[in-house]
């Protein structure tokens, strides 16, 4: 079923318009951006450590796949905020507020998906920001966190 490696190999296998990028992402020391793994597809684009480089204008879908694990219990509510970042401005943000208390189990697990599609010039940076990147869950599910975009068109 639907894995990191099951993606990739459909991924390599579609005809994208010349630009694809499929990169797994994991949280880094004292900053809310997450790190690119070296371990996915990154073609028609430059994948630098924290970052996506758009290499050829057009029209984009850009997809984040994340999972969250909270250890222990909390008594107050945790908001989860992820922002895709295009050169280090919010384009879109999601918001997910995580209700523990009485219904807590002691772990706690929550996958969120955010996609956004968008017209990227050449130079463009994407990037993601985590307001809690202490709970991304990259210790048992370290391949399903991941970053991508898929170019659909040429710009207009």
């Amino acid at each position: 079923g639907n894995t990191f490696e099951d993606y990739l190999r459909i991924l390599q296998s579609v005809p994208a318009k010349g630009a694809a990028a499929y990169m797994r992402v994991s949280s880094t020391v004292n900053s809310s951006k997450l790190s690119l793994v070296e371990k996915g597809i990154c073609e028609a684009s430059q994948c630098k450590s924290q970052e996506l480089v758009i290499r050829e204008k057009g029209l984009y879908l850009i997809f984040c796949h994340l999972n969250f694990h909270f250890p222990n219990c909390s008594k107050s509510p945790i908001d989860l905020k992820i922002e895709l970042l295009v050169n280090d401005r919010v384009d879109r943000q999601t918001l997910s507020t995580l209700c523990a208390s009485e219904t807590c189990q002691d772990k706690t697990f929550k996958t969120l998906l955010q996609l956004h599609l968008t017209y990227l010039n050449r130079q463009d940076r994407i990037s993601v920001t985590l307001n809690h990147p202490e709970f991304l869950n990259d210790v048992s599910l370290p391949n399903e966190n991941v970053l991508g975009v898929l170019r659909y068109s040429d710009g207009m």
